[in-house]
């Protein structure tokens, strides 16, 4: 090999290094707009709602292994794929979204990533002769990669599915996901004996989970054992149902014949002196077929409002818990919401203690009928402090809130149930 040969090798590793290196700076950038169009692009994705946090830290982990091996030219071959990757296939294969979505997911992302490749090369200094060479570099390595992962998580895929399918546990959720489905009449009593639970009667519904992306594998157990001691605290009436949504996720109904008093606050009682209880979100009660399955709705939709607002919610939501319902509406986007909220609050949205403080007042100010006497009972201030406050919080606003006052109040909903997620993030 000539001496001109070997430094141009030389320096077209220089190059590839600093291109990987100056997009592992942007990876969770560019994780999320990888993420973003493939849930655009592959429908069955973005309708498995119970996957759509892993997919996120799928796409990540994967965007950040393929940069690490760029940077220190380490050989695909020697290459594994990452944990939260593996977990995602397992969990669409629990989830019975086609293998097919999965493998286009991978090369969806290729694509992308190279079009985010190209962009960096136009943009960096690197002398017009060498791009080409710089691009065939960094493309070779991706098509290789993505290859090799595909290969690897669909594997993992294929076995996870014929292991869900062979559990009896996964067989009675189904028979669950046919009851709540609606798509077709359902026989009730004979659904009633299918399923092994009083679906004339009352209910409650929760959805529990666990937020770890590696988990020891007894999940499901221990959940079920949640559910069995807590419906003995709950007095249920007959023995409570339980079905596996996959392997950290399960669906629970407590029976009863005539609803208690306070169930809920009974619920969340028996959680709060349980160490080792999962996080879980509370249905509203309903009654007969149609209740067991709106109750499971409104639970699902609190546990959406738990995982938008991120690792520092509190325990357990639940959907009687006042403004969650409406603050569910806006979780299908988080990012357009925290848009609109911006837009609404304007200077009031920053994300500091001073103008959570702020909020907080402004919410139970508007939530009292305009009443300073009755924002200033509940908070346990003096009216004068909280006429201040109000006053702060509009001119941080920047516009009186007469105007579009429903609006303001949904936002302040908003902050008040999703936390930072919420939040502007120039922290003005």
């Amino acid at each position: 090999m000539t001496t001109s040969r070997r430094d141009g090798e030389v320096e077209l590793g220089h190059h590839v290094v600093r291109i990987a290196a100056r997009m592992n700076e942007r990876v969770t950038e560019i994780g999320a707009a990888i993420r973003r169009e493939l849930e655009k692009d592959i429908t069955a994705l973005r309708d498995d709602t119970h996957s759509r946090e892993l997919l996120g830290a799928s796409v990540e982990a994967n965007v950040e292994t393929l940069l690490h091996a760029l940077r220190h030219d380490i050989p695909v071959a020697r290459i594994q794929a990452p944990t939260a990757a593996i977990e995602y296939a397992k969990r669409l294969a629990q989830h019975d979204v086609p293998v097919s979505a999965l493998a286009r997911s991978y090369w969806f992302g290729s694509r992308r990533m190279s079009e985010l490749v190209f962009a960096e090369v136009r943009a960096a200094d690197i002398p017009a002769q060498q791009r080409l060479d710089v691009v065939q570099a960094i493309t070779t390595t991706l098509f290789d990669f993505v290859d090799s992962i595909t290969w690897q998580v669909v594997a993992v895929y294929q076995g996870e599915r014929e292991q869900w399918l062979e559990n009896q546990n996964s067989l009675r959720a189904l028979e669950v996901r046919t009851v709540l489905s609606g798509t077709s009449v359902v026989d009730v009593d004979a659904a009633t004996e299918s399923i092994r639970y009083p679906l004339r009667w009352h209910h409650l519904a929760l959805v529990l989970w666990y937020p770890e992306l590696s988990t020891d594998g007894d999940e499901l157990p221990r959940m079920q054992r949640f559910v069995r001691e807590l419906a003995d605290t709950a007095d249920t009436a007959a023995r409570p149902l339980f079905a596996a949504a996959d392997r950290v996720n399960a669906w629970a109904w407590l029976p009863y014949r005539s609803l208690p008093v306070d169930l809920v606050g009974t619920v969340r009682g028996f959680a709060r002196d349980r160490a080792d209880a999962p996080c879980f979100a509370i249905g509203t009660p309903g009654a007969g077929i149609a209740g067991f399955r709106r109750s499971h709705r409104h639970a699902q939709a609190a546990r959406a409002v738990a995982l938008a607002r991120g690792t520092d919610h509190p325990m357990v939501f639940s959907a009687t818990d006042p403004g969650l319902s409406a603050a569910a509406l806006l979780c299908g986007d988080i990012a357009e919401a925290r848009e609109w909220v911006s837009e609404v609050l304007g200077d009031l949205a920053a994300d500091n203690e001073s103008d959570e403080r702020l909020r907080e007042t402004l919410r139970v100010f508007l939530r009292a009928g305009s009443s300073y006497k009755a924002a200033a009972a509940e908070m346990n201030l003096h009216a004068n402090s909280v006429k201040y406050r109000v006053a702060r919080a509009v001119a941080r606003r920047g516009r009186p809130i007469d105007d579009d006052r429903l609006e303001v109040e949904m936002a302040l909903l908003a902050c008040q149930w999703y936390g930072a997620a919420a939040l502007r993030r120039d922290h003005a």
